[in-house]
């Protein structure tokens, strides 16, 4: 056998995926730190000498793309991958993955605002020796975040668990998986994408690492209020169908209210009572409106993703890679897979 296949069996190739997008002022300060963890999992002999630190540039429209083709030149471990254009950060995880997942044996997915706990990553590694093809990075407090923010966010959690989608409380997409789960997740085509929640669906041996969370390390955060709602609506649409037999049942309670009210005043009128009562009228009218406006919205929503996913469009283009063709820094491509049980 190889001499360099049975050192990749004792210490497997990793890949760190980090999508960027206009981080300019961040990649500076983190970058060493990724090198530094990676050159530490090198140096315990956890895992080879052929890792690399992956950046994969989300169409950023500041200089984080010129950084990151500066890192690889600087250093063979900093390699990148270009978008032709913003994505969002599920898509730009997802390009990194599937760019890694022939090329390596386990890849960690992680954030470049340093918030994350890089520090982890060694833990994560010592589970997938042990036997998990998929490691969690869950946070063990909310302590940086605001009332706010941390009171949505759990709140966050337990509207999925309630509404039937899988996803492992407080964590986001600091994850470790083995390339056999990465084979396999290319088989999930969704143009929708949930990332937390699709992962828990491959099944497959999996574990959480705990950490503590810090303040971003410089810029601003890319993930505003808005975009934060607009991925918990994504992410209970694309799993559930449960919003939509709420409408059914909401529907129902309302014709049954609307029945009494109706039965009510035919027997007032027979009896001579007197009905006056515009503004509850108008209220009423009101408020039937805005459910049925509230109702239409969620059914077309659904619609709206069976349209988009019937088109098969791809879901990331990579215009621009730091390597080419027969780079000698990706040879690590044609040796032989370790055979993981």
């Amino acid at each position: 056998m190889d001499n360099r296949t049975s050192v990749i069996k004792g210490k497997p190739v990793l890949w760190m995926v980090i999508p960027c997008y206009n981080e300019e002022a961040v990649l500076p300060i983190t970058s060493p730190e990724f090198l530094d963890e990676l050159s530490h999992l090198i140096g315990l002999g956890k895992v080879s000498p052929e890792s690399r630190i992956l950046f994969v540039n989300d169409g950023s429209k500041d200089r984080t793309w010129d950084i990151i083709k500066d890192l690889s030149k600087q250093d063979p471990h900093f390699i990148g991958i270009a978008q032709s254009r913003n994505r969002g950060h599920q898509n730009a995880v997802l390009a990194g993955l599937m760019e890694a997942k022939d090329r390596c044996d386990i890849a960690i997915s992680i954030d470049c605002d340093g918030q994350d706990d890089i520090s982890a990553m060694e833990q994560m590694v010592d589970a997938y020796h042990d036997g998990c093809e998929i490691v969690y990075g869950v946070r063990s407090d909310r302590d940086s975040d605001t009332w706010f923010k941390r009171t949505t966010a759990q709140g966050y959690y337990k509207v999925l668990n309630r509404m039937g989608v899988e996803v492992v409380y407080n964590h986001a997409d600091y994850r470790l998986t083995s390339s056999r789960v990465m084979q396999h997740f290319a088989d999930f085509h969704e143009v929708n994408l949930f990332l937390r929640g699709m992962f828990p669906l491959v099944g497959f041996k999996s574990t959480s690492v705990y950490y503590s969370r810090k303040e971003r390390a410089a810029g601003k955060s890319h993930y505003p209020l808005k975009k934060m709602l607009g991925l918990a609506f994504e992410g209970i649409t694309s799993f559930s169908i449960k919003p939509i037999t709420m409408v059914v049942k909401l529907g129902a309670v309302i014709s049954l209210a609307g029945l009494a009210a109706f039965i009510w005043a035919i027997i007032a009128a027979a009896t001579g009572s007197h009905i006056s009562g515009w503004i509850w009228a108008c209220c009423l009218v009101c408020l039937l409106g805005g459910i049925q406006l509230f109702s239409v919205g969620i059914i077309g929503e659904y619609v709206g993703k069976t349209y988009l996913e019937s088109k098969h469009r791809p879901r990331y283009i990579i215009s621009d890679r730091t390597w080419g063709d027969n780079d000698a820094k990706l040879k690590v491509t044609d040796w032989p897979k370790p055979d993981r049980k």
